[in-house]
């Protein structure tokens, strides 16, 4: 089965799987595939991380995170009073990061895929090359950018209509990006970070004013990570260290809320979204203060998941108020993050399972496509803290823990994972949503462990979000029923409805033996299974 953002990529995965294919196999057709058929988050030019459990219980993780380029520096995004230039790290040539997809994909296929790499290329290269239809969420999506592609497209892209404006059904061709991919398919990583793709991309860097050199592109390496793992209600979860946050603060939320008996107090009951909010509120002030690149700060993961910590964190929760997130505070708050990420979900016939968060950051990433090559490059660089100590545009504050380095990965809440149940694979999932990545990869877990619920309903079900600043609860509209609302405003919280909150992409092993989908409805996002 494949779960994820576009049928397209979907189906591409499952041909791998009929030809013999493994789950990784299929993983690396869908990845490439996205890249086509999903330009506003699927990518070559940007980054991601792969949690990994074989058929036997082997497990792995893979950090495919961007890195900043060896001329980056921290007051790279300021002017000449310390202030900082907020469009230069979210738009443009210079908010890009080096790119981590095609390494990560090759890295993992030289671990763990048996069919031959050129074979799993084919689907994406068919739909550059032949083109595929637009669906209505996309095209209103490119119409809605398209003054953004002209700012730093001045020479074109094939994401700007010809004349007019897409419509549903309209054919994307991209006959740049499928010479790209062939070069790939040729040669590997090495076609993409060495030859004529990094020769464009450098010759891009030079026309917009970047810093990305050839030494950074040749120097770039996914690196294999050990997986966070931990416990809820006797379920083994197998999650992604940092430099993602979202593996601890996933445990930290579990641990939290593990002594309350959840299927009694319901489903989104004023009790469960009591403590939910609570346990967020700490949770995110710790992400906040402690987490970062681990190979540039010491990250304390041992005391965060310690056996009574997030307990102790919980004992001054009091049933009949609100709490203060100015009283919970763990240090700076972490900047907002872009919620425009994909996550797909595999497993093939053997069992082995794959979980994938990858992303350009913001929708459509900094924008720039890069001339010949027609991929875009992320906008990364603004998930680092542009100026630690002082609010960014969404008045959020971020610490040194995440400052811009030389080669530096910056900190993520993506949070692709894989559930055990009694030794056996249990639920593969993930989503994009930025900060809301978290907590909706948490919410899934309940909903199906502790409320009963199928995969595609527990997908399905409305959330809510806090991250400790700003101290709102924000939430889907119907979430929260309206009794429960009042209740919860009365002890002093504050709600904001907005709208979808994630686009989870689930698996789930039925007590059948059966794999059930969940394709998250908020997208186009599909199931493909056999």
């Amino acid at each position: 089965m494949v779960v994820s953002a576009s049928h397209y990529a979907s189906k591409a995965g499952l041909e791998i799987l009929k030809k013999g294919g493994n789950a990784v196999d299929a993983a690396v057709a869908v990845q490439f595939a996205l890249a086509v058929v999903y330009p506003n988050a699927g990518n070559l030019g940007g980054g991601g991380f792969m949690v990994y459990r074989a058929a036997g219980g082997e497990t792995a993780s893979l950090d495919f995170r961007e890195k900043a380029a060896a001329a980056a520096h921290k007051d790279m995004y300021l002017d000449s009073l310390a202030n900082p230039i907020v469009e230069k790290s979210l738009y443009g040539h210079l908010a890009a990061g080096v790119p981590g997809s095609v390494a990560g994909m090759e890295t993992a296929h030289k671990r763990f895929g048996k069919l031959p790499w050129s074979e799993l290329l084919k689907p994406a290269i068919s739909l550059a090359t032949e083109g595929f239809q637009v669906t209505s969420r996309q095209a209103a999506e490119l119409n809605g950018q398209a003054y953004r592609f002209h700012r730093h497209n001045a020479l074109g892209t094939a994401l700007l209509k010809g004349s007019g404006s897409w419509k549903e059904g309209d054919l994307l061709v991209q006959e740049d990006l499928a010479a790209t991919l062939r070069h790939i398919a040729e040669r590997g990583a090495a076609g993409f970070y060495e030859g004529p793709v990094a020769a464009l991309i450098i010759e891009e860097m030079q026309r917009g004013g970047g810093i990305i050199s050839a030494a950074d592109l040749k120097a770039y390496r996914a690196v294999w990570r050990q997986p966070v793992t931990g416990t809820y209600r006797g379920l083994k979860i197998i999650t992604m260290p940092p430099p993602s946050s979202g593996g601890i603060a996933l445990l930290q939320l579990l641990q939290s809320v593990e002594p309350y008996p959840l299927q009694r107090l319901g489903f989104n009951s004023d009790s469960t979204v009591q403590l939910m909010v609570e346990a967020e509120r700490r949770v995110y002030a710790d992400r906040a203060a402690h987490l970062g690149d681990p190979d540039y700060h010491p990250v304390p993961q041992k005391q965060l998941l310690a056996a009574g910590y997030n307990k102790q964190r919980m004992s001054g929760f009091d049933w009949s108020k609100a709490g203060s997130s100015a009283a919970i505070a763990a240090g700076l708050a972490a900047p907002a993050e872009h919620e425009e990420t994909t996550h797909f979900s595999i497993v093939d016939r053997a069992g082995n399972a794959v979980s994938i968060t990858t992303t350009l950051n913001g929708s459509y990433g900094s924008h720039v496509v890069v001339k010949g090559a027609g991929f875009l490059l992320n906008n990364e660089m603004d998930d680092f803290s542009v100026k630690p100590g002082a609010p960014n545009m969404y008045g959020l504050v971020g610490g040194a823990a995440n400052a811009i380095a030389p080669g530096k990965r910056m900190l993520s809440s993506m949070t692709p994972t894989i559930v055990e149940k009694d030794g056996k694979l249990f639920m593969v999932l993930g989503t994009p949503g930025g900060s809301t990545i978290i907590t909706s990869v948490f919410q899934t877990i309940l909903n199906v462990v502790d409320f009963g619920m199928g995969m595609q309903a527990a997908v399905n079900a409305r959330k809510i979000h806090h991250q400790w600043l700003p101290d709102e609860v924000f939430l889907e509209k119907g979430a929260v029923d309206s009794t429960a609302r009042q209740r919860l405003t009365q002890k002093g919280y504050r709600f904001t409805e907005r709208g979808a909150i994630g686009r989870v992409d689930a698996i789930l092993k039925t007590k059948w033996g059966y794999y059930e989908a969940g394709a998250d409805p908020r997208g186009d996002d599909a199931a493909a299974g056999w």
